[in-house]
């Protein structure tokens, strides 16, 4: 699904407040200060309850969340996890071992030539 901008977000909004509450949605404020003080005319926000703390958040819901959302992965099959496998170990293999031989190159470098032993 995609996201959805600001102004329809908005507009969501307003349809749903005026659906439930029977009002005409509100104006719209203008963006940008305008000369007025920032925050002046907004009232502070009540407290939420406790069953809606429970909804926004929580232990339990993040739990439930999180395995809702591993139900949704696409697990990989055995070949596949197999092929991955071996495609990181031969990397390992050959980054290993060009930093092995790099290591020699300037271990034998420094030795001889920057102290000159």
């Amino acid at each position: 699904m995609a996201r959805q901008t600001r102004s329809q977000r908005r507009a969501r909004r307003e349809a749903q407040q005026a659906s439930s509450a029977g009002a005409p949605p509100r104006a719209r404020r203008p963006v940008g200060g305008g000369g007025q003080e920032p925050g002046g005319d907004r009232t502070p926000a009540p407290a939420p309850t406790p069953r809606e703390q429970e909804r926004r958040g929580g232990p339990i819901n993040f739990i439930r969340e999180s395995w809702a959302e591993l139900k949704k992965v696409e697990w990989p099959g055995q070949a596949q996890l197999v092929q991955g496998v071996a495609v990181v170990l031969i990397a390992c293999v050959i980054v290993g071992s060009y930093l092995f031989a790099a290591d020699q190159v300037f271990k034998r470098f420094v030795e001889n030539v920057l102290l000159g032993q």
